[in-house]
């Protein structure tokens, strides 16, 4: 019978029968789910919409599938639903999938193929990761890492990060992150963002070395060869880069059959359908530098190339088009990549100490908060191993013969000889491994190499592998391949092999005849220790060795060898007598401080602050202590000559005295702030008042604030005489700066991450500054603290404000004390205030707001709900403005504090505010010094109190209450249980008042200050009084 003229429910009938008849198959045929089952997934992920379409056109004709099953397919949602109810019919009609092979096979080739092998090639590629993975886990010789799945998405590589040493970008930034960055986990490493945007192509990853990048990498394969991340990714191939250096060429195809070394792996690779990802680990470890702009192009596979030309053609996109690649690298390599070929930039998080091992001592955090330097490179994992190790061995010991390291060379030589700070060693034990390990990293340093061949050990005279117990066990760690079972060896992290390197130069330069950074060339004669260290001091200021600082550390290694306690540590050891270092040590102190002093006159480069970190890790630090104290006291006035600035700037970094707060008022001029310019963006909070800085001056800070690396984020400019005209600049920065978020017309800074708070106080803006500015505030998003007090802004100023606070919702804070607004500048704020949903503290002391702006103060807080502070001291109010208030008070629900002092309310305006009190839940504080309040209005706020249960400080200073009012109070605070603060000084209280309030403490727990000086009791009285109020109330701090 014809299935195809059935009614429908006898159809679904004979689709159950035909599938109730299937379930009766052999066993064998239970456990073989056929080729439609196995290849399910694959179907799914591999057909197209068109190809679909054929397949369904076809599977008709063959009588596989009905009318009515060919519509339900068309109707489902997804391509993937589509392809599974395809799946699901095919296997009751041909459950070994015979016609949909021989279809595909026919039609659609390559699908086929695909289909087939796909599987065949991926997972016995995945089992052996993870079994790469488990021989990795199962080594000792593996260092501590950031083992955190999660990165930093940021938006490039910084200036800083391209020119300077790796640990020369972690003490300017403190250890902190990126600025911007935000969290990326692995699993959202190569995905979209959005929903319109696509998926990038190319990720870069930087990372300063010894950050985690390879562990991250092998995290991201563990994760997905077990199938937890990114299902739809056919291949992920990691590559290390130093495994390529034993290449001269290659193609396309061979490096991918090193790493992937499966039949038929071409037809995943070169499938536009299949997703795969090239991950390439550690660019800064071929053996020659990439070169985007002359490598020739190519997009042939099998033509062999020189390497470095095949990664260029590869992240190009002239080969591998359709793969996606992750590249990481050190932050200077990074950056070397075209910005234009890289689709997404992430950063290796620093780990905070909060992550740090739980077997860490106390003691050794203890000690490490006390000497910053240290502490501060702890935030790169690999040194964070070697300055933990080492401390938690010496604190182990217990030894006052052996003091704790205060320097980063003392550190490294206890790691790299333990035996050091235990029994006498033989004098020969250090020297002889340098001969080999220490000319190795030395000349491996000059070539920027950080990895090596066994060959290359064994060049140098290496053991390999290393014996126990012996240097070159300590210092030195395997590298196993991805691509097969070849190792390679490095240091345990690159500041090992610079400070070997240093210790090296150091030995050698005593009896060395020629220059010692050339390993193998004919040079001049240079004999003793100044030519070399001079020597050494001009190769690290080279233009060519300096463009990464990559001599900066060695550097800073090799002066502090020349210290007194590494001196004491491996003096005797290095057969350097006690004289000899004396002379070393006078020697390159000189030679540094005259490197110092001699770019007085220029801006403070990064060089310029290497040699200052010499002399501190020489311990020669006199200069550096003596600006530290100027510092400290604000002293520096007239000093910032010569060298001070760099010092200045290298205390920038490290000084306790900046960890919050960075104070250079009165110090400053032109000159001075030009110098120290660039090394000012990475300060967060910097207080630069009462300079007298003029327009030029404000040009060179708008700079400052424009700059893409600027870290500030609250800048103070109080007293500086500021005018109009000097407010442009600043305004201009205030467009494009991201960090600056509070602003102040005092100039301060108070906040994080961009610039959130700027101060201004106290200049000469004017109405025509304001305008400016709040041009700058319509277009700011970051600025939260504005503090414009004392600038002469009138009406004028005010009403541009205003404008702005129309449109800016971001700002929290805005002063605008003693600016001469009358009511025509206010009514313009109290119509922003309706509409406002930002600003939470509003100060307006010592205006000319009087009765009618106040009032008009009052209309805007029954409808704005963000403001929770607002300041109306000294501005000529009277009992109608506080009426006002009181009725605002009486809907407002945000209100915390309100400071009405030095305004003549009056007894009728306070009894107003009373009964607001009555019903407002939200007041807190509350400031009536010196309102002209008597008896009746006291004994009216006392009433309130009975039933108010928000206020928790009232002060009445300066009124005249008398024993009456006292005697009002003593009876709220019998019942009230909110108030904790009460200033009730000068208001002729006499002995009987403040008896009164002592009495009533006796049943009030709650009150924690009284203030009752100056009412007339007397010192015997007072006594009294306090004994009685200790009597009833010991927690109470009382004033009398």
């Amino acid at each position: 019978m014809d299935r195809h003229s059935h009614i429908p429910w006898q159809e679904y009938c004979y689709l159950d029968l035909k599938s109730n008849a299937q379930k009766q198959e052999t066993s064998k045929r239970m456990e073989d789910p056929g080729w439609l089952r196995r290849h399910q997934t694959l179907l799914q992920r591999f057909l197209s919409t068109s190809i679909l379409v054929n397949v369904v056109h076809h599977m008709r004709k063959a009588n596989l599938l009905s009318a009515q099953e060919a519509g339900l397919i068309q109707e489902i949602g997804s391509l993937k639903d589509k392809v599974h109810l395809l799946v699901e019919l095919l296997s009751v009609t041909d459950p070994h999938g015979a016609a949909l092979q021989a279809y595909l096979q026919g039609s659609h080739l390559t699908e086929f193929n695909l289909i087939t092998v796909h599987d065949s090639v991926v997972r016995p590629y995945k089992d052996a990761l993870l079994q790469r993975l488990k021989e990795d886990e199962n080594s000792s010789l593996q260092v501590a890492g950031n083992s955190n799945s999660t990165l930093l998405l940021i938006e490039c590589v910084s200036d800083l990060q391209q020119r300077e040493h790796d640990l020369v970008q972690v003490l300017v930034n403190r250890g902190a992150g990126p600025l911007h960055g935000r969290a990326l986990g692995l699993d959202k490493l190569i995905t979209p963002l959005t929903r319109v945007s696509t998926v990038p192509r190319v990720t870069l990853t930087i990372g300063v070395a010894g950050s985690g990048k390879s562990r991250m990498v092998r995290r991201f394969i563990q994760l997905w060869s077990a199938s937890q991340i990114y299902p739809e990714l056919s291949l992920a191939i990691p590559i290390a880069c130093w495994e390529l250096s034993s290449f001269d060429r290659l193609s396309v195809e061979r490096l991918l059959r090193l790493y992937v070394p499966y039949d038929n792996v071409d037809v995943i690779i070169f499938n536009e359908s299949c997703k795969v990802l090239l991950i390439l680990d550690g660019l800064e470890e071929f053996r020659q530098s990439l070169d985007f702009a002359d490598a020739p192009p190519t997009s042939d596979p099998r033509r062999e190339i020189p390497v470095s030309d095949l990664i260029a053609n590869i992240v190009r996109g002239n080969l591998l088009p359709g793969a996606t690649l992750w590249l990481l690298s050190r932050p200077g390599t990074g950056a070397k990549v075209p910005a234009g070929l890289v689709d997404r930039v992430t950063e290796a998080p620093s780990p905070s100490q909060t992550n740090t091992p739980e077997d860490v001592s106390s003691q050794v955090w203890t000690y490490l908060n006390s000497q910053k330097p240290l502490l501060i490179l702890s935030s790169v994992p690999a040194v964070c191993h070697i300055i933990i190790t080492t401390l938690s061995r010496l604190l182990k010991l217990e030894s006052d013969a052996t003091p704790l390291p205060r320097t980063l060379t003392e550190v490294y030589a206890h790691y790299c000889w333990p035996h050091l700070s235990g029994s006498e060693a033989p004098s020969g034990s250090i020297r002889k491994p340098l001969s080999t390990l220490g000319r190795l990293a030395f000349y491996s340093l000059l070539r920027r190499r950080y990895t090596f061949s066994e060959t290359e050990l064994r060049t140098y005279g290496v053991d390999v592998p290393p014996q126990g117990g012996t240097l070159g066990c300590r210092i030195l760690q395997r590298r196993q391949s991805w691509s097969s079972d070849s190792m390679a060896w490095q240091f345990t992290h690159t500041s090992v092999q610079e400070f070997v390197g240093a210790l090296f130069y150091y030995v050698s330069l005593r009896r060395g005849m020629f220059d010692l950074f050339s390993e193998s060339a004919v040079s001049w004669p240079r004999i003793g220790f100044h030519s070399h260290y001079r020597a050494a001091l001009q190769k690290t200021n080279q233009s060519d060795a300096a463009a990464q600082g990559n001599l900066d550390l060695f550097m800073r290694f090799l002066s502090g060898l020349l210290s007194p306690a590494a001196g004491t540590l491996l003096g005797g050891s290095l057969g350097v007598g006690h004289e000899e270092q004396v002379t070393q040590r006078t020697t390159a102190t000189t030679l540094l401080q005259n490197a110092v002093t001699g770019t007085a006159g220029d801006a403070v480069s990064m060089r310029s602050v290497t040699m200052v970190m010499c002399l501190a890790e020489l311990q020669q630090g006199e200069w550096l202590r003596s600006v530290e104290d100027d510092l400290v006291n604000c002293s520096l006035r007239g000093k910032l000559k010569g060298g001070v600035c760099a010092v200045l700037a290298y205390l920038l970094q490290v000084s306790d005295a900046c960890t919050e707060e960075t104070q250079l008022s009165n110090c400053l001029d032109s000159s001075s702030l030009k110098r120290l310019l660039p090394q000012l963006l990475y300060c967060s909070k910097l207080r630069m008042e009462n300079n007298e800085f003029k327009e030029g001056t404000m040009e060179l800070l708008g700079s400052l604030l424009s700059a893409k690396e600027c870290h500030i984020q609250m800048l103070s400019l109080a007293d500086n005489s500021i005018s109009s005209k000097g407010i442009k600049p600043l305004s201009r920065a205030l467009l494009v700066n991201r960090t600056l978020t509070s602003l102040e017309s005092k100039l301060r800074m108070l906040n994080k991450i961009d610039l959130f708070c700027l101060s201004l106080r106290g200049n000469n803006i004017g109405a025509k500054g304001a305008k400016t500015l709040c041009e700058a505030l319509k277009m700011n998003q970051v600025l939260v603290s504005v503090n414009v007090s004392s600038n002469h802004l009138g009406d004028l100023g005010t009403v541009a404000l205003a404008q702005a606070l129309m449109v800016n919702h971001i700002l929290h804070r805005l002063s605008l004390q003693s600016n001469s607004v009358s009511d025509r500048g206010i009514k313009a704020l109290s119509h922003a205030l309706q509409s406002n949903r930002g600003l939470s503290c509003l100060n307006l002391t010592a205006n000319l707001l009087h009765d009618e702006g106040v009032t008009a103060i009052a209309e805007a807080m029954r409808v704005n709900r963000a403001i929770t502070s607002l300041h109306l001291q000294w501005n000529f109010i009277k009992a109608g403005a506080a009426k006002a208030l009181a009725q605002s008070l009486m809907s407002n629900t945000c209100i915390q504090l309100l400071d009405l002092q030095e305004n003549a309310l009056g007894d009728n305006g306070v009894i107003a505010l009373a009964c607001a009190l009555r019903s407002n839940s939200s007041l807190s504080v509350l400031y009536l010094q010196g309102v002209s309040a008597g008896k009746s209005g006291a004994v009216a706020l006392a009433d309130a109190l009975v039933v108010n249960e928000s206020l928790h400080t009232l002060d009445l200073r300066g009124n005249s209450i008398g024993m009456e009012g006292a005697k009002a109070f003593s009876s709220s605070l019998k019942n009230n249980r909110s108030l904790r603060s009460l200033n009730l000084q000068e208001n002729s209280l006499g002995m009987d008042g403040a008896i009164f309030i002592a009495t009533a403490l006796r049943g009030n727990h709650q009150l924690t200050y009284i203030n009752l000086q100056g009412n007339g009791i007397g010192e015997s009285g007072a006594k009294v009084v306090s004994d009685a109020i200790k009597a009833g109330a010991p927690d109470c701090v009382v004033d009398i």
